[in-house]
C-alpha cells in the first residue's frame, strides 16, 4: 500500500526514526539516504525553543536537512506529559494555550502557532496540538485532556484550512489528529468519534504506549478499530520491532520512536537471525560487547555501510576508542535494520 503526499510516495507500513531538531544524531543525510529510510519526525516545540524556525522557514525542513523523504512534524504535545504533568514548575496548560518554561526562557504554543510552525517548515504531516496524558492519570484529568484535545483539534484545522487555501493539491500536507483517553475506552471512542466529525487525513494513538515496559496492546486494538477504514493509523511512540509487528497487525501502518538511534548509542544493535522474509522475521537484541564478538560480522543479513565494512570485534574498539564513529555505524546498522523490517511487513 502507498500514499501520495506532495508528490512524494509514502510506502506502507513506515517507521519514522526521530529527528527532533531536523536531524539525526551522528548520522549525515547522504548516510541517512543509504539507509533506505523514507521519513523522519521532527518536532515543533524543539524547534520552536532552539529558535530554528527562522532558518528552517527559509528554505524549508527538506532543504535544511537536505533530505527528500517523508517529513512529520509533531506537534509538542507529548513534551506536555514529559515536562509539565511531570513537574509543573516546567510551564502551565491554560484553555487556549500551552506555557513552557524552560532554562527562563517561555515558549508559548497554540493551536494556530503549532500550526503555522509546522506548515512554514514545509513538513509533510502536519500534528494537531494535543494535551498528552499518561495512561494512569487519574479519570478526571483524562477527562480534560480529552476536552481540550478536542476543542485544539478544531482549532488546529480552521488554521491549516486557512493556510493550505490556494495551495495546489500537489503542495498540500496532510493534517493528522491525535486520539487521547488514557486507559479509558469510553474516553477514547468519544474523543475518536469528535475527532472523526471535524474531519483529519489520519489519527494517531496518543499517549505513552507502553506500560510496565509491556505494549498496551488492548486499548492499542480498541483505538485502530475507531479509526475509519481507509484513513492512516498512527502508532506515536511504538518503536521495539516486535510491537511494530504487533501493530502491524491491529491496523497500524505508521510508526516512530528514538529506539533504533537511542539503542545504537548504547551498544544495543538490532539483528535478523535468519533471512528475513514474509512471515518469518527472526531477530535479536544484541549489546555489542566481548561475549557477542566471537562472530566476526555484524549482521550478516545486513548490506549497511557497517556491516560490509567492519567487524563485531572492530565495531567494539571504536566504541573503547573512537566512539563518534561507533555512534555513526551503529545508527547506520540500526536505521538499515528497521527499513529491511519495513520492506519485509510490507510483502
Amino acid at each position: 500500500m502507498e500514499v501520495k503526499i506532495k508528490n512524494k510516495k509514502m510506502h506502507l507500513p513506515a517507521f519514522f526514526p526521530d529527528a527532533t531538531r531536523g536531524h539525526i544524531k551522528n548520522v549525515s543525510s547522504q548516510e541517512l539516504r543509504k539507509t533506505k529510510t523514507l521519513g523522519v519526525v521532527v518536532n515543533a516545540y524543539h524547534i520552536l525553543q532552539e529558535n530554528l524556525i527562522h532558518r528552517i522557514g527559509k528554505s524549508g525542513i527538506h532543504k535544511y536537512m537536505n533530505f527528500n523523504g517523508i517529513v512529520i512534524s509533531d506537534s509538542g504535545g507529548f513534551q506536555v506529559m514529559s515536562l509539565i504533568h511531570k513537574n509543573p514548575k516546567l510551564g502551565k496548560i491554560y484553555e487556549n494555550e500551552i506555557n513552557f518554561i524552560l532554562n527562563n526562557k517561555k515558549i508559548k504554543l497554540t493551536p494556530e502557532n503549532c500550526i503555522q510552525t509546522q506548515i512554514k517548515i514545509g513538513s509533510d504531516i502536519v500534528m494537531c496540538l494535543d494535551d498528552c496524558t499518561h495512561a494512569d492519570f487519574p479519570l478526571d484529568k483524562q477527562k480534560k485532556s480529552v476536552e481540550r484535545t478536542i476543542r485544539w483539534a478544531r482549532r488546529c484545522k480552521q488554521e491549516f484550512s486557512r493556510l493550505i487555501k490556494g495551495m495546489k493539491q500537489k503542495d498540500k500536507p496532510l493534517l493528522f489528529a491525535i486520539i487521547q483517553g488514557g486507559n479509558s475506552k469510553k474516553l477514547r471512542k468519544y474523543c475518536a468519534s469528535e475527532l472523526v466529525k471535524i474531519g483529519f487525513d489520519g489519527y494517531a494513538f496518543g499517549g505513552f504506549p507502553i506500560k510496565n515496559g509491556k505494549l498496551m496492546k488492548d486499548i492499542l486494538n480498541y483505538v485502530s478499530k475507531l479509526i475509519p477504514n481507509g484513513k492512516l493509523k498512527y502508532a506515536m511512540g511504538v518503536g521495539k520491532p516486535e510491537d511494530i509487528i504487533s501493530c502491524c497487525k491491529l491496523g497500524y501502518n505508521m510508526f516512530d520512536c528514538v529506539i533504533p538511534t537511542r539503542d545504537a548509542r548504547h551498544k544495543r544493535l538490532f539483528i535478523f537471525t535468519k533471512k528475513p522474509q514474509k512471515g518469518n522475521i527472526k531477530f535479536n537484541e544484541i549489546n555489542i560487547r566481548k561475549k557477542y564478538c566471537k562472530e566476526k560480522k555484524i549482521s550478516k543479513y545486513c548490506d549497511c555501510e557497517a556491516c560490509k565494512s567492519y567487524t563485531r570485534k572492530q565495531l567494539l574498539e571504536f566504541f573503547k576508542k573512537d566512539k563518534e564513529k561507533a555512534f555513526k555505524l551503529a545508527t547506520i546498522h540500526n536505521l538499515r535494520f528497521y527499513s529491511n523490517l519495513m520492506q519485509v511487513l510490507r510483502e
